[in-house]
């Protein structure tokens, strides 16, 4: 997968396990709800977001267990590092996450977090869940093709 990639964005941190444990439909660009503090966190790229997903919650799909380290230098007004935060998409596209979680049993999962033009936005992947046997299928794959490479290295 040869993608270029776009000169005005800063990527702040990816969830590499995500593409292990999951097949993607779609991929949607958010923006997300960040207080004073937080974004400071972003932007010394104290991030991780690798155990969280996303879920309705009142017509609004909401980023759950992100974790955004506290800001030192924000002493009494300091965030709580696991909150909850909303996620900015457009109606049309949270009627149809919601009709695909629901009806299909997708869930969403984010997969980066980024800079674009100096807003904070996070990729949000529409996916199913891998079971044991595609995990394992994935693992050969990738160990064939390390194993290709490195012949085809030794013999030129």
């Amino acid at each position: 997968m040869n993608k270029k990639t776009n000169p005005g964005l800063k990527i702040i941190c990816l969830n590499r396990k995500a593409s292990f444990n999951y097949f993607f439909e779609d991929l949607f660009e958010a923006g997300i709800v960040l207080k004073g503090s937080e974004i400071k966190s972003v932007r010394d790229g104290k991030v991780n977001i690798s155990e969280s997903y996303a879920v309705e919650n009142g017509g609004e799909i909401v980023l759950i267990n992100s974790h955004i380290s506290p800001y030192q230098q924000a002493s009494y007004s300091n965030h709580n590092p696991t909150a909850d935060r909303k996620l900015l998409l457009n109606k049309k596209q949270i009627n149809k996450l919601i009709g695909k979680m629901q009806r299909d049993g997708f869930t969403l999962v984010p997969t980066k977090m980024y800079f674009k033009k100096g807003k904070a936005k996070i990729e949000v992947a529409v996916a199913k869940g891998k079971r044991q046997y595609d995990k394992r299928a994935t693992k050969k794959s990738r160990d064939w093709n390390r194993e290709k490479a490195r012949y085809i290295r030794k013999s030129s």
